[in-house]
C-alpha cells in the first residue's frame, strides 16, 4: 500500500540536537511498515523551526547590518532542508541497519495557493517569538496575542490548491525511494499577473497539504500522526470516548457539533475528511508515533473509512 505519513512540527523538538534524537526515533518506530513492503511518503510540520529561523534573521539584521532580513518564503525552505537533512539521514541509517536496499530522497516542495483566498485577510497562525505589543508595532507586521503570553507575528493560512512537485514525487516512490515532502504544508506560492510562480507570506496547513499529496499521488492511507493515541469526543469529560474505526459520516456528524479542538484536533480531522471525499477506498488514520504499525493493522488509534 502506499502511505502518507504526517509527523507533527512539534514532535520534532525546539533545536537541532533535540531534533535529531526526535528523527530518529521517528525512523526507528516507522521502519517496521517500511520492512512490510509498503511505499512511504513522509511530511512533516515546522513551525518552531521556520520561526527559529525567521527569528534568527531579524534579530541578526539588529546586530549586524550584514545580516539580511530573510523573507518568510525562503525561511520556510530553509526548515524544510533542514528538518529533512535530520529526517532523511536517520531512515537511512535505520534502513542500513536493517540491510534494506532502499533510497530517502528529500524534495523541497512549493505548494500553490489562490491569492485570493480570504485566509489573506483574516490571518490566524502565530509563528515566531514573543513580543510586547510596544515591540511588535514597531515591526510593521501582521500580529496577534498568543495565549498571555505576548504578541506575535501571525501569517494568513489559505488552503493548499495544487502540489507543484506532485510528479516528481510520485516518480520516485514509484521508482522505490521513500519521500520526504511538503515539510511545514509546503511554501507556499501564487501565480502572479504574468503566470509565473512566487513565494508568498503564508503558511499552509501542514495536514492539509497532506491530505491534497496522498489525493494526488492515489495513496491508500493518509496516517496523520499526533501527540495522542486517538480522536476522541467529550474531551476531558467524564464521558470521554476515544473513537476506533469509524465511519466518514459519523466524524462529519462530530466536526458539526464541535467536539475538535479549533487548533489542534479539528485540522487533522477535516484532513482525513477531505482525503476520504477524493479517496473512496482509502482509509484516514490519526494516532501517534508509538501506535502507528499498530494503527495500520487495525489495533490502535482512530481509523475512519467512507
Amino acid at each position: 500500500m502506499r502511505i502518507v505519513i504526517a509527523l507533527g512540527g512539534n514532535a520534532l523538538g525546539n533545536d537541532p540536537i533535540t531534533q535529531k534524537k526526535n528523527a530518529e526515533l521517528t525512523a526507528k518506530n516507522i521502519i517496521p511498515i517500511i520492512k512490510d513492503g509498503h511505499e512511504v511518503i513522509i511530511t512533516h510540520g515546522n513551525g518552531p523551526q521556520v520561526g527559529l529561523i525567521n527569528l534568527a534573521f531579524s534579530e541578526g539584521g539588529k546586530i549586524n547590518d550584514k545580516v539580511y532580513n530573510m523573507p518568510f518564503p525562503e525561511c520556510g525552505a530553509m526548515s524544510e532542508g533542514y528538518i529533512g537533512y535530520h529526517l532523511k539521514e536517520s531512515f537511512q541509517n535505520e534502513l542500513n541497519k536493517e540491510n534494506i536496499d532502499k533510497s530517502v530522497s528529500t524534495i523541497i516542495t512549493t505548494v500553490l495557493v489562490d491569492k485570493k483566498d480570504d485566509a489573506f485577510n483574516h490571518p490566524t497562525k502565530p509563528i515566531g517569538s514573543f513580543y510586547s505589543l510596544d515591540e511588535i508595532k514597531k515591526m510593521n507586521v501582521d500580529y496577534m496575542e498568543d495565549s498571555g503570553r505576548g504578541y506575535r507575528r501571525v501569517f494568513a493560512s489559505p488552503n493548499p490548491v495544487k502540489i507543484l512537485e506532485e510528479k516528481e514525487i510520485d516518480t520516485l516512490v514509484n521508482k522505490g525511494f521513500i519521500v520526504i515532502c511538503a515539510g511545514g504544508g509546503g511554501i507556499p506560492v501564487v501565480l502572479n499577473d504574468n503566470n509565473m510562480i512566487e513565494g508568498i507570506d503564508a503558511v499552509i496547513d501542514k495536514d492539509y497539504a497532506s491530505s491534497l499529496l496522498a489525493s494526488s499521488i492515489g495513496a491508500d492511507i493518509l496516517l496523520i500522526l499526533t501527540a495522542v493515541e486517538s480522536v476522541k469526543i467529550n474531551y476531558k469529560k467524564e464521558n470521554e470516548i476515544s473513537l476506533g474505526k469509524v465511519k466518514k459520516c459519523v466524524i462529519e456528524e462530530y466536526l458539526k457539533n464541535n467536539e475538535f479542538g479549533e487548533g489542534s484536533m479539528k485540522p487533522k480531522v477535516i484532513a482525513s475528511l477531505r482525503f476520504l471525499e477524493k479517496s473512496k477506498d482509502a482509509k484516514a488514520i490519526i494516532t501517534d508515533i508509538e501506535s502507528a504499525y499498530d494503527a495500520l493493522n487495525g489495533l490502535k488509534g482512530t481509523i475512519m473509512e467512507n
